[in-house]
């Protein structure tokens, strides 16, 4: 499957994967800090922004995995192995590639997998359903609220610690998005995937979660820490769910951070 996607920048390749009912441009905001170090590749997942349909399967976030992990040798066909980051679903994607030895390093920002029960995976479908029927119902006024400071800090609040800073298009385009996405229900249903159980992985880890997370919330953090020992685990006091947006520059920090290391 050929996945949409666009390069930034020069240098080593990190490979940037968003989350769940988002696109590559949620990583809009930390584009300028990463550029200038590393050849930045953004990616459409399957049934999200330019990239085609996710086929019917039984484990949708395997395929998933799969369709990124069979991009990689055409994004960084030069050096080998890239880095990748990834945000939520994106950053449970990333974190599989690490153990499958697919990546030089792995980054992941509130990764997806690391539920502590199955009241956390209904309390994030929840949340997900939730926002889908509110802007379904509220469509025709979505980019009027949007646009305004104060609705989008109304709209968006479970998603980001600092939701005012949100791009108003690509909140726009986002929310809209959400009404057509046909890969959410099934990745929901199917629990939104789960981390490898004690992962020993042969290339650098990093797992950063911010404090503020409100769909996959910060006590997930211990759950990750248990199943991958060997990782760094950051904390980010304020940030939320999606946080490129809420710290553009501490983020780049730690995705330059997360791909600066390769293991011997």
């Amino acid at each position: 499957m050929e996945l949409a996607h666009t390069v930034h920048g020069h240098g080593p390749t990190l490979v940037l994967v968003h989350g769940l009912s988002h696109r590559q441009h949620a990583w809009d905001p930390v584009l300028s800090a990463l550029a200038p170090h590393r050849r930045v590749v953004t990616i459409d997942l399957p049934g999200h922004g330019e990239s085609p349909a996710l086929p019917p399967s039984a484990d949708p976030v395997g395929a998933i995995v799969d369709a990124v992990d069979g991009m990689l040798d055409r994004l960084a066909p030069d050096e080998g192995r890239p880095h990748v980051a990834g945000n939520s679903l994106g950053g449970l994607v990333a974190l599989q590639l690490a153990v499958r030895g697919r990546v030089a390093s792995a980054t992941a920002l509130s990764p997806a997998g690391f539920a502590s029960g199955a009241w956390d995976t209904a309390y994030t479908a929840r949340v997900f359903r939730a926002s889908r029927a509110i802007t379904g119902k509220q469509k025709a006024h979505i980019p009027t609220a949007l646009r305004n400071p104060v609705g989008r800090t109304a709209s968006l609040f479970p998603f980001f610690g600092r939701p005012w800073k949100v791009d108003a298009d690509a909140a726009i385009v986002d929310a809209l998005g959400l009404l057509d996405n046909a890969v959410i229900d099934p990745v929901l249903d199917a629990g939104l995937g789960n981390a490898p159980a004690v992962a020993r992985t042969s290339v650098p880890v990093t797992i950063a979660w911010g404090r503020r997370d409100l769909i996959l919330p910060v006590h997930q953090a211990r759950n990750a820490r248990r199943l991958f020992p060997d990782a760094t685990h950051v904390v980010l006091p304020g940030l939320g769910h999606v946080p490129m947006s809420d710290d553009p520059a501490r983020i780049g920090l730690v995705l330059l951070g997360g791909s600066s290391t390769v293991a011997a």
